[in-house]
C-alpha cells in the first residue's frame, strides 16, 4: 500500500501536525487502527504528566542482593523478593 503525508489536527492543542508515510506504515505494521489524535509535542506532556500527578518518581534506597552497594528503586521492596542494583539487574 503506498502511503503519503496527512495533515492531523491536535485534540490538545488545536494545531496542525503531519502524520507521515512512514509513521502510517509503521502503524500499519504494527496493527494500529487509529490515527494520532495529538501532536507529538502534547503526546510528550501527556507522557511526562502522567506519572503520578506529573511530578518525578518516587525513588526507595535499597541494598543489593547480589552485590551489597546501595541502589535506588522507583518501588518499595516487599522484603520477599531480592532487589538489585542495575548493574546486577542487567546481568541477570
Amino acid at each position: 500500500m503506498s502511503y503519503s503525508d496527512k495533515p492531523l489536527t491536535c485534540r490538545d492543542c488545536g494545531e496542525q501536525f503531519m502524520f507521515t508515510a512512514g509513521e502510517q506504515e509503521f502503524y500499519a505494521e504494527k496493527g494500529f487502527e487509529n490515527e494520532p489524535t495529538r501532536c507529538q509535542g502534547c503526546r510528550q506532556n501527556r507522557k511526562n504528566s502522567s506519572r503520578r500527578g506529573g511530578g518525578p518518581r518516587e525513588m526507595h534506597s535499597v541494598t543489593c542482593s547480589e552485590c551489597g552497594k546501595t541502589a535506588e528503586v522507583p518501588f518499595l521492596p516487599r522484603g520477599d523478593k531480592p532487589v538489585y542494583c542495575s548493574d546486577c539487574y542487567e546481568k541477570k
